[in-house]
């Protein structure tokens, strides 16, 4: 028995191995783009605007221009944008591996396809000599047949 070894067999998506910083890249990625990374950022922001307003009467550890807060928020960004786009490059990686894979099992449907019309076009000219054998054997039994009407 003749074992099957079709492209798509072959394409079959196997299992990624991912290193620790891509897992984190992916998480943070993740998390830096969903609604509860935005509101737990406002919420924080909010607390400790409020907080050194509010609470330290804008004496507190981060007065009204909050350089501080600017600063962690400038270091949140620059470190976070980076791991975002590292994890964006493999996305991209994966949809471009994924496109590949896509184009050989449609060329391997193109293929068969091929094939298929070859078979038929193949059957349908078997057929027509078949039923010109049929039509040459019909004819020959009329002829027959009218040749012992006639004596």
């Amino acid at each position: 028995l003749k074992e099957d070894k079709s492209i798509v067999s072959i394409v079959e998506d196997e299992e990624e191995i991912r290193s620790l910083g891509q897992k984190v890249a992916d998480k943070v990625a993740d998390f830096g783009g969903s609604w509860t990374f935005i509101i737990s950022f406002v919420v924080f922001i909010s607390l400790w605007i409020g907080a050194n307003v509010y609470i330290f009467l804008n004496k507190g550890f981060d007065p009204y221009p909050f350089i501080l807060l600017n600063l962690i928020l400038s270091c949140v960004a620059a470190l976070q944008a980076p791991v975002i786009m590292m994890s964006q490059n493999r996305q991209e990686e994966k949809d471009r591996n994924r496109a590949k894979k896509d184009y050989m099992i449609n060329l391997k449907s193109e293929l068969e396809i091929r094939l298929i019309h070859d078979k038929i076009d193949h059957l349908i000219m078997h057929q027509q000599q078949e039923l010109i054998e049929i039509q040459k054997v019909q004819i020959e039994m009329m002829n027959d047949i009218l040749n012992q009407i006639k004596k």
